[in-house]
């Protein structure tokens, strides 16, 4: 497509210049601009193309960034990165060292907010509210929330506060009836009655000309019936429960007619208090195969623009997700008492054949990990054994569910725990570093990592299998490649697994990092250092008797794990021999404690040491600082 506009567009300034009746041009121009890019590169697509209309309707009627928008999650907010300066670097989405696929405070003055967990946008955006009438200035606060945020109890929480204090906030419900699946829960189906419910306001439009339309008692009897109708509204009009929350409620209107959109936003953007606008869009608008698949567009690979097909190469192990919910399928055929349950993420989390196969097991519970964890925790005290699977990162928003509802109790309920580690192009808010250290330090959790997928398997056997809490942390992607055994085995709890012995050191990887390990111990054997290689399969209880034997025997520990290195295995490891009174020195390697940015996986390891490479290279630098039993047949294999 030629472009007509969208190479004018610089900034929401740039937009206002563009005459109204242009802008259904400059909506084609942005989608097809969004699609082409995202072909190439990979991000959230369908959440984005459904928001293109209300992006330049926001962008056309307020003033950003003197006026504040919060996107909610943030995956609908592509359109806002191209319309606010970014459209040059578009292409390097989600790239290392390009844009972030999420509003980013840092990365422009129009992104308000840092987002990428749902829930959020309410809450901000009533807290610049607040500080703007604090400070006396003078400005609009617009939150967009989709409709699967309103799951969320934070989301509730802020709708609840805003309702209160009565603050001059916007709040765009962009309802396309999608979060990543379809939603689901009683929020869902109340959204759904008002967009179908319509009819209720036209009828007494029609009824209130007509009552009018009496002589002279007219205006008499409208007062009369006025007060019928207002105790009638809460039963028919489902957009009453928002009023009686203290928001003006309007709409539903449709969410892809910019003069609608426009028309209406003009109308309601010096609302003195707290106003609800409920929009109808389509996720995947404009684009055929993301219209049909909405789902399977909403975070995409690369693909062809023409056939939709995306460009994928044949894997050659399947992934880690796809393991757990064949797994818990497995076991679920023999405990009735095994349910699952996901947040949102039913397919996300492999957990789509269970739904089919028992879907009374089942339960999505929605954006709600709070509630899924004490879900659970209901479940599992009447006897019932939960698996929660849920992202390494968006479980920590349950942290006090965990420890109050499910350590305290000392409930055995399983966490599945996908994309833990660096998970690649999703950044920060999505990197999964920090499970490790916080379910590690509540008392009786039991934490474990594969080092693949059969061990996976037998992990989630054990886990089922101990009478308390486990959580179990694995990896985006797919697995080694390793023959998965027929039958489950039982893992003994806090045992570690020797894989290969060496004499001058030990190497204790946890989960994706013993392969790294293992071929690195083989390329520094070349160089004359020889190392053990631990699988410690447990993050907590660790192995103690044997990593003591280890540091009291090798030259040196090395500890390797993919999350944070500030309260993390290595952590772990030191503080344990300190207080057995184990003399030894540790080289931890980890991710360091920084904000890790978004980038390819492999890039990522690479950059911070997690490597093959960077193991040898670490160890090696390490070995020239230590007096090493086998220093001379080091240095002679270095120098050689």
């Amino acid at each position: 497509m030629e472009y007509q506009y969208l190479t004018r567009i610089d900034s929401p300034a740039d937009l206002k210049k563009v005459p109204r009746e242009a802008l259904p041009q400059v909506a084609a121009e942005l989608r097809d601009y969004l699609i082409s890019v995202v072909s190439k590169v990979g991000g959230h697509l369908a959440s984005s193309l459904g928001a293109v209309e209300l992006t330049l309707a926001l962008h056309y009627t307020f003033d950003a960034p003197r006026d504040k928008i919060v996107w909610d999650v943030g995956h609908q907010a592509y359109g806002h990165k191209i319309l606010t300066g970014r459209r040059d670097r578009f292409p390097t989405l989600r790239q290392y060292g390009g844009i972030s696929g999420f509003p980013v405070r840092a990365e422009s003055p129009y992104d308000t907010f840092n987002v990428a967990h749902a829930c959020t946008a309410i809450s901000g955006a009533l807290g610049m509210a607040v500080a703007r009438d604090l400070k006396g200035e003078n400005f609009h606060v617009v939150a967009v929330v989709g409709d699967a945020g309103l799951t969320g109890g934070v989301a509730l929480e802020g709708i609840n506060n805003l309702g209160t204090l009565q603050k001059k906030v916007l709040v765009i419900l962009n309802d396309n009836e999608m979060s990543i699946s379809p939603n689901v829960g009683a929020i869902a189906g109340y959204l759904n009655r008002i967009v179908h419910g319509q009819s209720y306001h036209r009828l007494t439009h029609e009824a209130e000309k007509m009552i009018l339309s009496v002589p002279r008692i007219g205006p008499r009897l409208l007062r009369i019936s006025r007060d019928l109708l207002d105790s009638a509204k809460t039963l028919l009009i489902p957009g009453m429960v928002f009023e009686e929350l203290g928001f003006e409620y309007v709409g539903p209107i449709n969410g892809h007619s910019v003069d609608e959109l426009l028309d209406v936003l003009a109308k309601v953007k010096d609302n003195p208090g707290p106003t609800l606008l409920h929009v109808v869009t389509q996720k995947g608008k404009g684009y055929p195969h993301a219209e049909k698949l909405p789902m399977k567009y909403h975070g995409v690979t690369q693909f062809d623009v023409s056939t939709g097909a995306f460009h994928k190469a044949p894997a050659k192990a399947p992934s880690y997700t796809s393991v757990f919910g064949k797994t818990v399928c497995e076991l679920a055929e023999k405990d009735p008492r095994i349910v699952a349950i996901t947040a949102a993420m039913c397919e996300g989390t492999g957990l789509d054949e269970f739904s089919k196969k028992f879907p009374r097991r089942f339960f999505d519970v929605g954006i709600a990990e709070q509630h899924a964890v004490d879900f659970a925790a209901g479940l599992a005290c009447e006897g019932m054994r939960p698996v929660a699977a849920i992202y390494s990162t968006f479980l920590q928003r349950a942290y006090d569910q965990l420890a109050h509802d499910i350590c305290l109790m000392h409930l055995p309920v399983t966490l599945a725990l996908d994309r833990a580690g660096i998970v690649g192009a999703d950044g920060p808010t999505h990197h999964g570093l920090y499970d490790l250290v916080y379910l590690s330090a509540l008392p009786g959790m039991v934490v474990m990592a594969p080092k693949d997928e059969n061990e996976l398997r037998h992990m989630l056997y054990t886990a089922l299998s101990i009478d308390g809490p486990a959580a179990v942390r694995y990896p985006r992607g797919n697995g080694i490649g390793v023959p998965l055994d027929p039958e489950f085995k039982q893992l003994e709890i806090g045992k570690a697994e020797i894989l290969h012995d060496g004499g001058d050191i030990a190497i204790l990887a946890l989960g994706t990092m013993v392969y790294p390990c293992l071929e690195a111990a083989q390329r520094l054997e070349a160089m004359g250092i020889r190392a053990t290689v631990i699988n410690a399969r447990f993050m907590k209880p660790l192995d103690e008797e044997l990593f003591s034997v280890l540091a009291s025997e090798k030259q040196f520990l090395v500890t390797a794990e993919e999350g944070t290195e500030a309260g993390g295995f290595g952590a772990q490891v030191a503080a344990m021999l300190h207080d057995r009174r184990v003399p030894t020195s540790i080289l931890r390697i980890a991710v360091p404690d920084r904000i890790i940015p978004h980038g390819a996986p492999n890039l990522l390891h690479a950059k911070y040491g997690l490597d093959v490479e960077g193991i040898v290279e670490k160890i090696k630098n390490y070995a020239e600082e230590f007096p090493l039993r086998s220093e001379t047949r080091y240095r002679s294999a270095h120098q050689s």
